[in-house]
């Protein structure tokens, strides 16, 4: 403040100090006044002044301004004035004045940002103007908006912080895009941008405050892509929040916001007449995309939101956007780059944008029509680049897309009344168009990398150099096209074609020895590469001359020695003779130390300002890296250490022999030791079986003799006898279904003659009372002679009856004889049932025996197994002290088998 009123007072005197000196009595009189009316004129005033003189206003009211806010908030209208002011004290934004007072005006942006700190220094202000975010009044809320919109300009960081630690701050915020007031919700929108700028924890608490939904609604409202600036600055503030913020963007994808952003791309036919704002407004909203689906994302963000863009239909939408007519030519730029990003990497997407065809008769490939417009010198040089950097991202980890590309070059494959992609790389290879020659030969490179068999079927492409002349290869025909070129002209044959040529070369025979021995089996292609390398050229040369050392240095490290005139050794004599040593791997350095080398190492997009600056390719760089190092051993090593490592080599893979013997032996150990585990398992299992099936029969068992013991104490052993039978047979399996009515029937029949039986007992009791007084019936009968005839007649009457009587006595014995027998066959079965369990126990004891065998069997080959864990461990230790790295997954192998082994142990 002191700064700023030294400054007031170095003015000259005139139309200033008049100034001054109003503000001065304005700010006396908003202090000292007690009607709420006299200061509220008095704020006007100063709203009024606060733009021609800016610095007094600031440096003498802005202490009463807030004090005004704090005292007066229950008058919207001087609050209103209030904010007004302190927005125009903060604000950049400056009324043109007269020509004599712009002197005065140049330091408004430094004013500003002086305001804004002078403001901020007490965050009790700030927090102030948070809470008259909360009011409703449209004076009032409108210029609070404003004001923090200021602040955040000019001191974005600070005022940041602040809002982080108040509470609800950002809510506040969020509440302001629910206003039904447009005037208000457009600002607020621009005040959550500034809010958001670099910033991810804010940017989350917006994100989690549904922002997203939010603004996909206002987004619809608008009109989507036919919509105003409102729609701009949704897709900007959306840009703002999912940047660089990898949670934000899986808060989008997981909230099902990408099936949301479908109708955004939805174009009519008629494509005529773009305005400038829709343009925009699409540009923006395919940048979201490639937001969502960047390579620079974590690589599980990125596949799971292509997956969503494709399940969708977005990515089915941007391919209908991309075979559209009369789409203006940035966007259609940005919406190929915005393909390539969506199927990079993905198989699914990759297979279906191989299938969309151009609306043309007759139908063409969608990627045969790029490649068209990419090898065309008459198509803008941005188009261009995004069209092989859609190739680029079609072909990336797509061994399937390579071989489709490969194949349209083999001789069987050429259909003459049709264009393929492969025609069109070739004929862009050999055109006069350097550019469309370092295009051509980066997207064949891309067919072919880290892909050992198109490599080799690329080797059977033959191309017609002219009428009479035998056809030559295509690796041929590129060396052919690198030695004449320099031989005619090397200002003529262009860095851009060389380079682009010596890249291709060298992404063919990296990892590829047959590809090496071609090479080699031209006589002229090592003395030229010695040659370029040789030369002292100009700085425009040097980086041919790195590409040709990185050339001859493949030649050696992928040589199989299969030539004898170019032999690793011999190569290398070559270099020693020809070149030098260092000086061949101070030429390989050139790349490296390129200026545009590291520029397209950072990201997989070309991105360049001019055609001349198309040198490099970002697989390429990486390629170098790994290169670089590997060719710079190889052209150092000597014979001897050549030798020594080659014996090194051959006593490396006799131990890798013996490692893998062990490593068979350890394997078929483990397979068998498995089955024995299982075994063990099937064996217990069926041990704990038996022993269930023991315990039960046993508990049967003696639950039968303790009934029958009971019963037999109770004198009813007929009856017990049945149940004992029923109960053993079912110990022993038996069902007797089929028998129950049987029984039943003999049980209720032996009932009945118990019941006759006890009957015909009574009556023979009666009987032989009755035959005990006869004697004396007889004797009274003797006596008289009337009664003799009747005696005699009853006695025969009852002998007959105790005849009859004691058949039926001889019946029941014979009855229960039968049932004695049954009893005895009863007890046979229980005997049977005792000698079954016996049995079982004899079983058990022979289960438990062979566990026990298993068990020391498998001891014996935890032994074995640690002993060759042992020996494994010291063939290591031999490898690492040759100097030889071992294997990660030996490593991961023998220690999952030692975390077996402990699992065992225990």
């Amino acid at each position: 403040m002191n700064f700023l009123r030294g400054v007031m007072g170095g003015q000259s005197a005139g139309p200033q100090t008049s100034g001054a000196e109003t503000v001065q009595k304005l700010c006396d009189r908003v202090a000292s006044s007690t009607l709420l009316d006299d200061r509220r004129d008095a704020v006007r005033a100063l709203k009024a002044l606060s733009k021609k003189y800016r610095l007094e206003v600031g440096s003498q009211a802005m202490e009463h301004l807030v004090n005004v806010l704090q005292t007066d908030r229950s008058d919207s209208e001087i609050i209103g004035y209030a904010l007004d002011t302190l927005c125009n004290l903060i604000s950049n934004e400056v009324e043109e004045e007269e020509p004599e007072e712009n002197a005065q005006k140049t330091n408004s942006d430094d004013l500003a940002g002086q305001f804004a700190e002078i403001f901020i220094k007490q965050q009790e202000n700030l927090t102030l103007l948070l809470s008259l975010l909360e009011e409703f009044d449209f004076h009032v809320r409108w210029p609070a908006v404003k004001l923090l919109t200021a602040l955040l300009k000019n001191q974005g960081q600070q005022v940041q912080q602040i809002i982080l630690v108040s509470p609800m701050g950002v809510s506040r915020m969020m509440d302001l895009l629910a206003d039904s007031r447009e005037v208000i919700r457009n600002d607020g929108l621009l005040l959550l941008q500034q809010l958001t700028k670099a910033n991810a924890a804010i940017q989350k608490i917006v994100a989690f405050e549904n922002a997203f939904e939010r603004l996909l609604d206002i987004i619809t409202e608008e009109g989507m892509s036919d919509g105003g600036i409102v729609v701009e600055d949704c897709l900007l503030l959306l840009l703002n929040l999912m940047k660089n913020n990898s949670s934000n963007q899986n808060f989008f994808k997981e909230g099902s916001y990408i099936q949301r952003m479908k109708p955004w791309f939805e174009v009519a036919e008629d494509n005529s007449g773009w305005s400038a704002q829709k343009v925009t407004n699409l540009h923006l909203m395919l940048q979201l995309v490639r937001v969502l689906v960047s390579p620079v994302n974590p690589p599980g963000a990125t596949s799971s939101c292509q997956k969503s863009a494709f399940q969708c239909g977005l990515l089915q939408q941007l391919c209908t956007i991309l075979m559209a007519t009369g789409v203006p030519a940035d966007i259609l730029t940005e919406t190929i780059n915005t393909v390539s990003e969506v199927i990079r990497g993905s198989q699914v997407n990759q297979d279906y944008f191989a299938s969309v065809n151009a609306p043309s008769n007759p139908p063409r490939p969608a990627i045969v029509v790029l490649l068209m417009s990419m090898v065309n010198e008459r198509q803008p040089f941005v188009l261009r680049c995004a069209v092989l950097y859609c190739f680029q991202c079609f072909l990336y980890k797509n061994q399937k897309g390579q071989a489709e590309i490969v194949t349209t070059l083999l001789p069987a494959t050429i259909d003459a009344n049709s264009i393929s992609a492969g025609q069109l790389l070739c004929g862009g290879l050999f055109s006069t168009d350097s550019l469309s020659n370092w295009c051509a030969a980066v997207a064949l490179a891309h067919a072919l990398q880290d892909n050992s068999l198109q490599k080799e079927q690329l080797l059977r492409v033959q191309l017609a150099t002219s009428l009479g002349n035998p056809p030559v290869s295509l690796l041929q025909q590129c060396t052919n096209i690198l030695s004449q070129g320099d031989k005619i002209n090397r200002r003529g044959s262009k860095v851009q074609t060389r380079v682009g040529l010596l890249m291709l070369l060298s992404t063919w025979m990296t990892n590829c020895p047959i590809a090496v021995t071609h090479f080699l089996h031209n006589q002229t292609n090592v003395p030229f590469l010695t040659a370029q390398i040789s030369e002292n050229l100009g700085e425009e040369e040097q980086l041919v001359q790195g590409l040709c050392a990185l050339l001859l240095g493949i030649c050696i490290y992928y040589n199989e020695n299969s030539l004898e005139n170019y032999t690793k050794e011999k190569l290398k004599q070559l270099i020693e003779k020809r070149i030098g040593k260092e000086i061949f791997i101070e030429k390989l350095a050139y790349i490296s130390k390129h200026e545009l080398y590291s520029r397209a190492g950072q990201k997989p997009q070309p991105s360049y300002n001019s055609p001349e600056q198309m040198l490099f390719d970002h697989e390429f760089t990486k390629l170098v890296k790994e290169l670089e190092v590997l060719i710079t051993k190889a052209v150092q090593k000597s014979s001897e250490d050549e030798k020594k490592e080659e014996e090194v080599k051959k006593s490396l893979e006799q131990h890798d022999s013996i490692v893998n013997q062990y490593k068979e032996l350890i394997r078929e150990q483990d397979m068998q030791l498995n089955e024995l585990k299982k075994q063990v398992t099937t064996l217990t299992n069926q041990n704990e079986q038996s022993q269930t099936t023991i315990t039960q029969q046993t508990s049967q068992i003696q639950q039968l003799r303790d009934q029958y013991n009971l019963l037999k104490v109770q004198g009813k052993p007929l009856e017990s006898q049945h149940h004992i039978h029923n109960e053993a047979a079912q110990i022993n399996g038996i069902q007797p279904k089929a028998d129950a009515e049987e029984i039943g029937r003999l049980q209720e029949e032996i009932e009945k003659l118990k019941k006759q039986h006890d009957q015909l007992e009574g009556q023979l009791a009666e009987k032989e009372s009755v035959i005990d007084k006869l004697p004396i019936a007889v004797g009274e009968a003797a006596s008289g002679d009337n009664d003799s005839a009747s005696a005699s007649m009853k006695i025969s009457e009852l002998e007959s009856r105790l005849a009859a009587l004691d058949d039926e006595n001889q019946k029941l014995k014979d009855q229960v004889q039968l049932l004695t027998d049954e009893q005895k066959t009863l007890n046979q079965q229980l005997a049977s049932t005792n000698s079954t369990v016996a049995i079982l126990e004899t079983d058990k004891r022979k289960l438990q025996q062979e566990v026990t065998e298993s068990k020391k069997e498998q001891d014996d080959l935890l032994v074995l197994l640690a002993d060759q864990d042992q020996k494994i461990f010291g063939f290591k230790n031999k490898l690492k002290e040759l100097g030889e790295p071992v294997e990660d997954e030996d490593d991961l192998e023998s220690a999952d088998q030692e975390d077996d082994d402990d699992d065992e142990l225990s």
